[in-house]
């Protein structure tokens, strides 16, 4: 299994040849479109991402092999690329690692600067949310 930094790596990597930033957004969108839809039952205020000016819900399950798997939604394109490309570094990966991580390609990638603040501060609680779990799941198993 690839690490998170590989992960990232490989992601900054498939951004590196797009300059412009409406082909950028493009690869976002796609992105988003290609993640599994999240089930109405798992769109639960529990799920929910305060912060956000959209609707996003994120939740974790505990895989036997001691990793945290993530299934998230969004009803905003952007946003759900961006709630993608999350999930693709930091899912399947030890909630140790998760809590730990340095998310370099969110700046790499040049997403704060290119996002709305309020779309830059969701972010930023995407990523609190996906911690919480994580550490949530370290504390389950002492």
């Amino acid at each position: 299994m690839k690490t998170i930094n590989e992960r990232q790596d490989e992601l900054i990597e498939e951004f590196s040849f797009l300059d412009d930033w409406m082909d950028r957004y493009a690869l976002i969108i796609e992105m988003g479109n290609e993640l599994e839809p999240l089930p109405e039952n798992d769109k639960v205020p529990n799920h929910t991402i305060e912060g956000c000016q959209s609707h996003v819900w994120i939740t974790g399950y505990a895989h036997p092999d001691g990793t945290l798997w993530l299934k998230a939604d969004s009803d905003a394109v952007i946003v759900k690329g961006i709630i993608a490309m999350l999930l693709r570094v930091l899912s399947g990966q030890k909630p140790e690692d998760i809590v730990s991580a340095d998310l370099y390609f969110i700046d790499r990638l040049g997403l704060k600067e290119h996002l709305s603040p309020t779309r830059s501060n969701g972010l930023l609680a995407m990523v609190r949310h996906i911690k919480i779990l994580a550490q949530a799941m370290i504390t389950v198993r002492k």
